[in-house]
């Protein structure tokens, strides 16, 4: 009988051994993410409390107490309830930083102090909790603020102020404070009319064309061009961003018109750079364009309604998201009080996959926990969030029976706390 090779041996027990290290640590690490807490921030549309700073807001007074924190099932996609960081001046709109480590609010508020001008807040989150340590407080460059984005960059935050028809540009500071506007943009232009030629028969919705109203702001992939649109005018505005100096110039061409009247609300980016998806308000359409990434440039290639065939009367589009992967695109719809499911083909273009009702009403935003797994659905007039589980071949949403009690909620944002 053949000697075993001492040599050959202890090769193989050293490669059992470290397959099986190997593995463990594999688990270990599994086991860590699993373990470690995800938590959501809800933004919620508040009143004014007596232990803010003295502001005073014109907008109806909100059901929510600030931003509400819970605790996510990794598993079940439920909400636990964490706490309430209590503000009265609506945090209507929250981004948290790449780190994870710096939470921002847009407080959309039509005044503090004397100044017709909304506020922006930075908070720094606790690693072991999440929860919430105000840094400070600063204007935000217009009046009811209702958007804001971090730059890739991470050292700016980008504001769009839907009552004061403005975008600013604030720097962040020592230890993610905010300073003063780097730079204000005012909209200007013609304001488009009452009625939006996209919408269905009967439509009466109208919301934002008595004057210019900045939604969203948004850099591109590369932080090379900001884009933001005005739901007034019916643009997409394009700038080159200065990220030494923080500034915005005017792009050639510097916007991009949608229908007079449709009213664009949202935009977002396909996970490949070359597509963005436009929701309009008041049109309840999602024009697909196609996006030139070196000169900032957008065409429209397609357009198609966020509604069922045959739906009649009003209808306010909402959110719009594109899934992780790219393969689905998520359009919210109030009054039809749906999320439109919609497959995206091998150019772009669009393909009406399902709708699925929001248990709720009036779905203000929407967003994914950070694997895609689940969607949770901000219902504002419902004062609560629905959540459902997502199907990762069809893209169509099914309801997992939770409803979670938020006063007006808005936004939804989420934070992956891992440990060690």
């Amino acid at each position: 009988m053949p000697v075993p090779d001492p040599d050959r041996r202890s090769f193989v027990a050293t490669s059992v051994t470290l397959v099986g290290t190997l593995a463990a640590s594999a688990a270990t690490a599994q086991s860590k993410e699993a373990d470690s807490p995800l938590i959501a921030y809800v933004g919620t549309f508040s009143s004014p409390l007596t232990d803010v700073l003295p502001t005073q807001v014109d907008l109806p007074p909100g059901n929510g107490r600030g931003i509400h924190i819970f605790k996510v099932d990794r598993v079940t996609g439920s909400l636990t309830a964490a706490g309430v960081h209590e503000m009265g001046t609506s945090p209507s709109h929250l981004a948290v930083n790449a780190a994870g480590t710096r939470l921002y609010s847009a407080n959309e508020t039509d005044r503090q102090g004397d100044k017709k001008e909304g506020t922006v807040t930075a908070f720094a989150i606790d690693p072991k909790d999440g929860s919430l340590k105000r840094l400070n407080t600063v204007r935000s460059g217009g009046a009811g603020p209702t958007y804001v984005s971090l730059h890739p960059s991470g050292k700016f935050l980008l504001v769009a102020n839907y009552f004061g028809g403005t975008v600013a540009v604030l720097p962040v500071i020592e230890d993610g404070k905010l300073g003063d506007a780097t730079d204000v943009k005012v909209d200007e232009g013609k304001v488009g009319p009452t009625k939006a030629p996209s919408a269905p028969p009967g439509s009466f919705a109208f919301s934002g064309h008595d004057r210019t109203h900045a939604h969203q702001i948004q850099a591109d992939p590369s932080g090379t061009f900001v884009l933001h649109v005005d739901l007034g005018l019916d643009k997409i505005f394009v700038w080159k961003f200065d990220a030494t100096k923080g500034t915005l110039t005017a792009n050639n061409p510097p916007a991009v018109s949608l229908p007079p009247g449709d009213g664009p609300r949202h935009f977002h980016f396909h996970p490949n750079g070359k597509w963005l998806y436009s929701v309009q308000e008041e049109g309840s359409t999602v024009v697909r364009f196609d996006y030139e990434a070196k000169k900032g440039k957008l065409t429209a290639r397609q357009t198609i309604s966020t509604l069922p065939k045959g739906y009649a009367g009003s209808n306010f589009c909402s959110e719009i998201l594109v899934s992780g992967d790219g393969r689905f695109v998520y359009v919210g719809n109030r009054l039809h009080d749906s999320i439109g499911v919609f497959a995206v083909g091998a150019t772009g273009d669009l393909t009406h996959v399902a709708d699925e009702w929001t248990r709720g009403n009036y779905p203000r935003s929407f967003a994914f926990d950070p694997t895609s797994a689940f969607l949770y659905c901000c219902n504002q007039r419902a004062d609560h969030v629905t959540v459902f589980k997502v199907d990762r071949k069809t893209g169509v949403l099914a309801f997992t029976g939770q409803y979670v009690p938020v006063g007006n909620p808005s936004c939804v944002a989420f934070l992956d706390l891992k440990r060690g």
